[in-house]
């Protein structure tokens, strides 16, 4: 794709280092042909493999989701097409109540991109990519006709994400024992929204991060990835390569589920590298709790998802990352 494509700051990747050295680059990765729990959806029912997938790692490989393939191909194919348009159309394009990004993935409520203390360059991500409110997508008026088509098509894709994420969340309500009828506004579909990233190709690849190490901040992330890899899984202490394999997505749990389960499922951390040949492309549904919907734990105070994201906004500002669920969590009597 052609360099203007990129944002500014991205375009001389290959031929010089911008990037600031990451102290990450030491740490040794399992490079495994599939290390991930693998869960069947239409054997939920079963339980058994989806708890030890969401108390042993916080992430799992997903088959027999009911997506399908030619949907999963035609997403894949339009995120290409947007990519490939020019930087400055891109920015001009997704208007309210889109919006789009580059250089970091974290987004005010609005949609703004939200950089970290301190300078861009020291901090930047190598990602691009732009924010879509599924419920909101009606309002959304397309005059660029990739963009209405792809519109169209995430519309189509966020039906059946809305469908997995109940699917899996009732069935981790089950296997938890907890209330469904009293834990059902824990999950909204009126918060789900798509986003569709971009990762450039970089010949620094091995200092420079897509996303640095985080934790996604939703009850439940599914990310569905191209062929070309990058994403990283911590359990154990040990980092894993998550390797793409067609037609299957990929479940990870986030802080939302880590709090409603009372810490006995994870909210996986994770990170995505560059690659140095290809460019990368994901796209990723998140879905939080409802507004207003207090969330009751034995391990964390009681707060609503609004509470837990303006003190996220706070961190990033002031001590320039995501603190997450350590910031409400009850004191231990000493």
């Amino acid at each position: 794709m052609a360099s203007e494509s990129y944002p500014p700051l991205f375009r001389s990747l290959n031929n010089s280092t911008q990037i600031v050295d990451s102290d990450e680059k030491a740490d040794p990765v399992h490079d495994l042909e599939d290390p991930l729990p693998l869960v069947d959806l239409q054997s939920l029912k079963l339980g058994k493999q989806l708890g030890e997938a969401c108390e042993q790692w916080g992430i799992f490989r997903l088959v027999n989701h009911g997506v399908p393939p030619t949907l999963l191909s035609q997403l894949q194919d339009h995120a290409e097409k947007f990519f490939s348009l020019p930087f400055e159309s891109k920015q001009s394009l997704i208007t309210s109540p889109l919006s789009y990004f580059w250089g970091t993935p974290a987004l005010t409520p609005s949609g703004a991109a939200l950089h970290r203390k301190g300078s861009i360059l020291e901090n930047i991500n190598l990602v691009e990519g732009f924010n879509v409110p599924i419920a909101q997508l009606n309002q959304f008026q397309a005059d660029n006709h990739i963009v209405a088509s792809f519109s169209l098509v995430l519309e189509e894709y966020g039906k059946h994400l809305a469908r997995i994420a109940t699917t899996i969340f009732e069935a981790m309500l089950k296997n938890l024992g907890l209330d469904p009828v009293e834990s059902k506004s824990n999950l909204s579909h009126s918060t789900g929204s798509v986003r569709v990233y971009r990762y450039p190709r970089c010949s620094n690849s091995n200092s420079a991060w897509g996303l640095d190490v985080h934790t996604d901040s939703s009850v439940v992330s599914i990310l569905n990835q191209d062929d070309v890899g990058g994403l990283e899984v911590l359990k154990d202490n040990d980092w894993f390569t998550v390797k793409p394999i067609p037609n299957t997505l990929i479940i990870n749990l986030g802080d939302m589920m880590q709090a409603i389960s009372d810490d006995k499922y994870k909210s996986v951390t994770h990170r995505v590298k560059v690659n140095k040949n290809k460019e990368r492309i994901s796209v990723c549904y998140f879905v939080f709790p409802g507004e207003g919907s207090v969330i009751r734990s034995s391990k964390y105070k009681p707060f609503t998802y609004s509470d837990f994201q303006e003190q996220v906004q706070q961190d990033i500002k002031t001590v320039g990352c995501k603190v997450g669920l350590e910031k409400f969590k009850i004191s231990e009597a000493v």
